[in-house]
């Protein structure tokens, strides 16, 4: 991982989350962007009070269970609302928005002065409570239902104490699926098309393994005369696993200009840069299938040079 092994990770089990952005980038949708995630940690750890002295560096998400808010049918729809009313109290023009719900775990690479602190996990809860994640707003538990607890486990220096560790951890996530980043299978996927078709490209590539592709499979057949005939059939082809497009992040378009020297910015006291999504291929992976927290944890991975703002994650398969 580019950042040091956290020390400890903070759990924060079974959020539920309403009305979340399910619109991940102009491409993509289904699940809010793993930088709306990494963006909310970076907030949370602005508002940790001077006596909590803990530095989030990485985070991974675990989903339990998801409602897109959408019509039914072959070609889906959001469902749309024209609130809030305007100042006249006449309705809103309806622009187009994503929403879903979600019962999402997160977990926070957590380092600090604090990490042995008994009520550091609470303690942050209570600030997690009156924040909002990927646009939705976090709901507190319904009567009658079970209330998880925030935790905040130390990993310890020992691999045998950390692995240790991580299993306890990770039996708590089930059932749920973790995202992780499968960078590698788009470059193996990619060396297979040009290996095919030289004149493909990384988006091809990309395309091909983000969309359910048909392929017409022959059988030939014998009859009891000895007559052959061909049996057409036409199957999905399988993925290994279930694969996802999602962006990781975004690239420049231009230099950075300095704060200010935009008009119509929304923050003039910023640097400003021009830029656009970069995409990636990603995997929901049952817990029980990660070896060690980097495999899970995403973190912040800019190169400022190339131009590049982005994240990554160092699953590994096994």
């Amino acid at each position: 991982m580019g950042n040091a092994e956290p020390k400890a990770l903070l759990v924060l089990p079974h959020l539920h989350i309403q009305n979340a952005n399910a619109i991940s980038s102009p491409l993509t949708w289904g699940f809010p962007a793993m930088s709306a995630f990494v963006g909310f940690m970076h907030a949370l750890e602005r508002r940790l009070p001077e006596s909590l002295d803990l530095q989030f560096n990485a985070m991974g998400v675990i989903c339990h269970d998801y409602e897109t808010q959408t019509q039914p049918g072959y070609v889906k729809s959001f469902h749309l609302t024209r609130n809030p009313v305007g100042k006249d109290g006449k309705t809103a023009a309806i622009v187009e928005e994503g929403r879903m719900h979600l019962d999402v775990s997160l977990v926070l690479g957590v380092d600090g002065k604090s990490i042995n602190d008994v009520d550091a996990a609470q303690a942050v809860m209570d600030i997690v409570a009156g924040m909002r994640i990927a646009g939705g707003s976090i709901m507190p538990s319904l009567p009658g239902r079970r209330r998880y607890q925030p935790e905040l486990k130390v990993l310890g220096d020992d691999p045998d104490d950390r692995q240790k560790a991580f299993r306890q951890l990770k039996r708590r996530w089930l059932p749920g699926f973790a995202l992780v980043l499968r960078d590698d299978l788009l470059q193996e996927h990619h060396q297979e098309r040009q290996h095919a078709q030289p004149d493909t490209t990384l988006l091809d590539s990309w395309l091909d393994l983000s969309r359910l592709n048909w392929e017409c499979h022959q059988t030939i057949t014998e009859d009891e005369n000895g007559k052959e005939a061909t049996e057409v059939e036409w199957r999905v082809r399988k993925k290994p696993g279930w694969l996802v497009p999602l962006p990781v992040g975004y690239g420049a378009l231009t230099d950075v200009f300095e704060a200010g020297e935009v008009a119509s910015a929304r923050d003039d006291s910023t640097p400003f840069c021009f830029v656009e999504s970069l995409y990636s291929i990603g995997q929901w992976r049952s817990p029980h299938h990660l070896k060690a927290p980097r495999d899970l944890l995403w973190y912040v991975d800019n190169n400022l040079k190339q131009g590049l703002y982005r994240l990554n994650n160092d699953y590994q398969a096994h």
